[in-house]
């Protein structure tokens, strides 16, 4: 029986998840953006940013000046590309209650050192508190570099509408593009 004073969070099961798809970048990547680790619809999808109100994909295309939303993967994948940005999650793998971050723990971090060592990277940034909170954490030390803490895209994010979020995104990866 779940306790008043619990999180209602808290009422479902963890599952150990691990990271199912790997990262999107080439030997052109300028651009890392870190998320924590996929989402339900996400994993179901087997890509990243995968549910339909998550923010990620319009955002990039504001903020690269594209005109078309990417949709499918192959889309998707060529858009990063072409912007030279590489996107992966800070987790390997973890115990997680559906697609709460607040949830995780058991934390094993994702190996950045092959992105950071084939690709030419000059920024990294952090989708969210929760992504920054767990590079800091878990990846920092390995690294040695700074990440950029940037608004989440997820929906819940409701302090960000997509405008601020364009503005806020755009001014941190101008520098970079």
């Amino acid at each position: 029986m779940r306790r008043a004073w619990l999180p209602l969070v808290m009422a479902g099961e963890y599952q150990h998840i691990r990271h199912g798809f790997e990262p999107i970048y080439d030997a052109h990547s300028r651009v890392l953006i870190l998320g924590t680790l996929p989402s339900v619809k996400s994993r179901e999808q087997q890509f990243y940013y995968g549910h339909p109100q998550n923010r990620f994909w319009r955002l990039m295309a504001g903020v690269t000046g594209e005109e078309k939303v990417p949709v499918s993967i192959p889309e998707k994948t060529q858009f990063l590309l072409k912007h030279r940005i590489a996107i992966w999650d800070v987790i390997a793998e973890c115990d997680i209650i559906g697609s709460s971050d607040s949830s995780i723990k058991h934390v094993v971090p994702a190996d950045l050192t092959r992105i950071l060592e084939e690709a030419p990277i000059e920024g990294i940034y952090a989708n969210g508190a929760k992504a920054y909170e767990l590079y800091m954490k878990y990846s920092y030390e390995k690294t040695g570099r700074e990440i950029v803490k940037l608004p989440s895209t997820s929906p819940a994010n409701a302090a960000f509408q997509m405008d601020r979020l364009v503005s806020v995104w755009g001014n941190e990866l101008s520098g970079i593009r």
